[in-house]
């Protein structure tokens, strides 16, 4: 290897914020720390514990619902519209009774 153009390699470690988990590593960079690991992410768990750091699922709950209840009241208006007219009644039997 030529001298001085090769960046320093560190023997550090990578903690998880999440879990608390940590691993020695080699490299560039001293004291990593990441958001999700394979010990505590989803994926590799098989539960659904979501990490929500920035509120990206709050704010997608929030979209669902409000297009979710524009879906239906657009369902309701269909329905009133589409529900046929009330019968009137026949002008004849108005003026002779039911029997005519």
């Amino acid at each position: 290897m030529k001298k001085g153009i090769h960046p320093k390699h560190y023997y550090t470690q990578v903690v998880c914020g999440t879990c608390g988990s940590v691993w020695p590593v080699i490299s560039t960079r001293e004291n990593m720390r990441v958001d999700v690991c394979s010990n505590c992410h989803p994926f590799y768990t098989g539960e659904q514990r979501i990490v929500d750091t920035a509120g990206q699922v709050d704010r997608f709950m929030r979209r669902l619902r409000t297009s979710q209840d524009q879906q239906a009241e657009i369902a309701r208006r269909r329905a009133e519209r589409e529900k046929p007219e009330p019968k009137k009644r026949s002008l004849l039997k108005e003026i002779y009774g039911e029997d005519a």
